[in-house]
């Protein structure tokens, strides 16, 4: 069996798995499930995000479904009366339709396949809830146009507050990535290093990349959509592993010398690894980018609190700055 073709049969076992096992059970319970699936591969869940949703369908006044697809319901219902809104919204006005959602909660599972940073396996499932959000065709703020009847705005609290679920949680796997491929698939798209290369490659080059591994710290958020000429066009973002708000970076603007790099030790104590301030800097934003400046200004003038192969990540970052 080929690389592919074996990690799209554990996919297909996770989607299985997603549906034998309740929402219920946890992510312990998922890891371990996870694991006759894979006996080469160690699974654990690194990051839990939840607060984002999904529309849903279509329910009557007695929560039946109509439709499992509020968009396509909306795009038929809208063409079947010659894309008038107006003659829409008065022909469903007493039908007390209502649009649902999926709240969701993303569970990430990472697996190490070699000693790389970027060697690992990540594992998205979702814990998905369908509950019900905002009145089609109800009050005085009809809709005027599709958008507005589909997400209309105001509609995040409608659903958020006291949100009355249809059925109960389940769990779905959204996608399984062997990191190292996919990066390689975006490098093979465009000539130039893109932010994510650099950012692996700076941990790589420090002495974060030789303290601990990748993966215990961060996820890969990917996207992959097609372009006007139908080709696969992929994204990947560094999302870091905290369950929690990130640390923030203590120290007045200006400091430098000891004092900076008193704070910078706090910084990466803190969050768990060294130069741990540098690769927030890029991504949570809670450490400033004026500390790059600060670190290289304070080395040319005899302050060497980082080892060179950290003075050098910073050095690249500033010639050509990236960040997500």
């Amino acid at each position: 069996m080929n690389a592919v073709s074996h990690w799209e049969e554990l996919s297909r076992q996770v989607a299985e798995l997603c549906v034998r096992i309740p929402a219920t059970a946890g992510p312990a319970v998922l890891a371990r499930e996870l694991a006759p699936l894979a006996p080469d591969l160690a699974f654990r869940e690194v990051l839990s995000r939840g607060g984002w949703y999904r529309l849903g369908g279509v329910v009557d006044a007695s929560n039946a479904h109509l439709s499992d697809h509020l968009e396509t319901w909306a795009e038929r219902a809208l063409a079947a009366h010659d894309d008038d809104m107006a003659a829409l919204c008065d022909d469903y006005a007493e039908s007390g339709l209502r649009a649902t959602r999926l709240t969701g909660r993303t569970h990430y599972f990472v697996a190490a396949t070699g000693s790389g940073a970027t060697d690992f396996v990540q594992v998205e499932i979702e814990e998905l809830q369908e509950v019900i959000c905002h009145p089609l065709f109800a009050g005085d703020a009809l809709p005027s146009e599709i958008e507005e009847l589909i997400d209309p705005r105001g509609a995040d609290i409608t659903c958020c507050a006291g949100a009355e679920p249809l059925g109960a949680p389940f769990l779905r796997l959204r996608r399984l990535t062997p990191v190292a491929a996919f990066l390689a698939r975006m490098r093979a798209q465009k000539p130039e290093l893109q932010p994510i290369h650099r950012f692996v490659e700076a941990w790589e080059a420090s002495s974060a990349g030789a303290a601990t591994q990748f993966s215990n710290h961060w996820v890969i958020v990917v996207r992959e959509h097609l372009d006007h000429y139908r080709q696969a066009v992929l994204h990947a973002t560094p999302v870091a592993a905290l369950n929690g708000a990130p640390a923030k970076f203590a120290a007045a603007f200006g400091l430098q010398g000891l004092a900076l790099h008193h704070a910078m030790v706090r910084y990466d104590k803190a969050v768990g690894y060294p130069m741990a301030w540098f690769f927030h800097m890029l991504t949570t934003r809670s450490a400033p980018h004026a500390l790059a400046n600060a670190v290289i200004d304070d080395t040319q003038a005899g302050f060497h609190y980082l080892p060179d192969r950290d003075v050098q990540v910073v050095k690249d970052w500033l010639y050509q700055p990236y960040g997500f």
